[in-house]
């Protein structure tokens, strides 16, 4: 048997693991038990469990859960609480009908049942409904869905949740767990107004998987930001974030979303779920893309411990195994990282429009740090589309500019707002005409040219009443991608966003670098190289570099030049500044720059000075 002490626990974060009710229903059988825990413990040093009581309609007996309890107690191993409030899961995620008197008295019991035996619990992330019965069509009149839906489960969780629980157990603390669509919560109930502050605590959905085979295609930036933008919504209250393995078909992909999420500052870091660290056989097909990466996930050095006498692989591999290596590689790193800072940008509540465009901002290099709440105390703000949902939000930017602070809103918000009085600060169009675009005018008579070309949507302006700090070129005729409008004491900048997002990533070195000069630029460095590179700053002078690009990145920190070197906090290696980057005129900038390679699918961890 394996007891755990504090020896056993990695320094800078908490790991759990999720037992959905199937994994529970296992735990009656301990033998079953002991053999399953003992090999995650092998490779995982695991703080606590949550054992699910329901899911699919089906409870986990008391009994059963009893002696899991007792058995991880044994261990040294916390437990807590799971529910997934879910009728059948495979049936297109069906949930419970709060409309339905006999399925509210069930959500409450199964709140009552889960407080009886922990003091604490957590909802898995189907606290939503999707139902469309007679009973909730009746329920909604004339309402739209989502108001309906965001007051539903609003009350839903007060009165079927929250309350019976703690009149079960006074001392219950209830967590609710957020997905990782949270763009679209709105429209089936997800409250993130209402509910933060109600429920003791909230938890983030960081599962970004692979975003061309999964089914969501998110950026891998997003398991970073989410958790970012949740702490914003609850400061403290964001008890960490969730992975798991699904549609994540390399290891690196895996690695990535745990590490993502530890960066992020998540002090604790659940991986869903148990059943699935049952050792597999070892895949020889897989084998290549995991081991020829050159990556910080070392496929090779993973295996080695547990490498046969004669140099072979092991007969198995447990996913145990991996997320065990990834977590011993990153825990040394979140102890050097102070509080993540980034550009600030404002998505109101229930708001919808250029959606998860942050996290394509991301993967650009331009750290975001999204916020409910207007960020009027800033110097510079980025205004994406969502902002619209703020009915304030044109007379917000334009105190920010009187105010002699700078706003950078993109043609997508612009667009929104042409009719309701953002043309009173510039007289500029988005119009509905395309261009495709492959050459680009980021200085004076510098023409940079593109690998792919880019639809850019065309905007049409006044000359000389604002002006084009970067034109896209389609053969002799200019379509604005960053522009430049004087207005009261400062600048309103409109950044033109390509219908698809990640046409973004086509954007050449030179046009990304002076996007990134313009948004980063109250932030104390940049890193200039392609797209697919991500930069995460902290307020303690460190940064992580950190590329998914299958080839190696050569890239260029930029800072001042008071800075005169930069240290690799892993390696120790000292980078040293290279001659002052000048302007078209041939003048200093009061910037130099820092040659720096990365690994495909890696990072580096940087702080300023020796």
């Amino acid at each position: 048997m394996v007891v755990h002490n504090s020896k056993d626990r990695y320094r800078n974060f908490n790991v759990a693991i999720y037992c959905t009710v199937y994994d529970v229903q296992k735990m009656a059988d301990l033998a079953w038990l002991e053999q399953r825990f003992d090999v995650i413990s092998r490779h995982l040093k695991v703080n606590k469990v949550y054992l699910e009581t329901h899911r699919d309609a089906i409870i986990a007996p008391e009994a059963t859960i009893t002696q899991a309890k007792q058995f991880f107690a044994a261990r040294g191993v916390q437990t807590s609480g799971g529910i997934t409030y879910t009728v059948n899961e495979r049936n297109r995620f069906q949930t419970y009908c709060y409309s339905n008197p006999e399925h509210r008295q069930k959500v409450k019991e199964i709140a009552e049942y889960t407080a009886s035996l922990f003091d604490a619990f957590i909802l898995d992330d189907f606290f939503f409904t999707n139902c469309k019965c007679p009973l909730c069509v009746a329920a909604k009149g004339d309402r739209s869905w989502t108001a309906f839906r965001l007051a539903q489960m609003t009350e839903a969780a007060q009165n079927l949740v929250i309350g019976p629980a703690k009149a079960v157990n006074p001392n219950v603390k209830v967590t609710i767990k957020y997905p990782n669509w949270y763009e679209h919560f709105q429209g089936l109930g997800f409250n993130l107004e209402t509910e933060p502050p109600l429920f003791d605590g909230i938890y983030t959905g960081t599962e970004t998987r692979d975003p061309v085979f999964g089914n969501q295609h998110l950026q891998a930036y997003h398991g970073y930001s989410i958790v970012r933008y949740f702490e914003n919504i609850k400061p403290g209250g964001n008890q960490g974030g969730w992975v798991d393995p699904f549609a994540s078909f390399f290891l690196d992909r895996y690695a990535e979303q745990l590490w993502l999420t530890l960066f992020a500052k998540a002090p604790e870091i659940t991986l869903f779920h148990f059943g699935q660290f049952e050792p597999r056989p070892l895949d020889p097909r897989q084998r290549a893309p995991w081991q020829g990466s050159g990556s910080s996930f070392d496929f090779d050095a993973m295996l080695a411990p547990w490498r046969q006498p004669d140099g072979s692989w092991p007969a198995e591999v447990s996913l145990a195994l991996a997320a065990g290596y990834a977590l011993e590689q990153v825990d040394p790193v979140i102890g050097e990282l102070g509080n993540p800072v980034g550009v600030p940008s404002y998505k109101p509540f229930h708001s919808t429009g250029e959606d998860f465009l942050h996290s394509y901002l991301g993967m650009l290099g331009i750290p975001i740090d999204l916020r409910p709440e207007f960020p009027a105390d800033e110097s510079l703000i980025l205004l994406t589309e969502s902002a619209k949902f703020d009915p304030d939000i044109v007379v917000k930017i334009e105190r920010q500019l009187m105010d002699g602070k700078t706003v950078v809103v993109t043609s997508g918000l612009f667009k929104a707002l042409q009719e309701r009085g953002i043309r009173d600060i510039v007289e500029l169009t988005v119009t509905d005409r395309k261009a495709s675009v492959q050459d680009y005018l980021t200085g004076r008579f510098r023409m940079i040219h593109a690998e792919e070309a880019v639809l850019l949507p065309h905007i049409d302006y006044l000359t000389n009443d604002s002006w084009e700090e970067i034109s896209g070129k389609s053969r002799t005729t200019g379509h604005p991608l960053l522009h430049y409008a004087a207005y009261g004491n400062s600048v309103l900048y409109v950044l033109t966003i390509p219908d698809n997002f990640d046409d973004l990533y086509k954007l050449p070195v030179e046009v990304l670098a002076r996007i990134r000069e313009l948004l980063l630029r109250d932030l104390y460095v940049r890193v200039d190289g392609p797209a697919q590179v991500m930069l995460f700053l902290y307020d303690n002078g460190t940064f992580i570099v950190h590329s998914i690009l299958p080839e190696a990145a050569e890239v260029r920190i930029v800072t001042d030049t008071a800075v005169t070197a930069i240290r690799d906090v892993l390696t120790g290696e000292t980078l040293t500044a290279a001659d002052p980057i000048l302007d078209w005129r041939g003048q200093s900038t009061g910037k130099h720059s820092f040659a720096a390679t990365l690994k495909p699918r890696s990072y580096r961890v940087f702080r300023l000075g020796n």
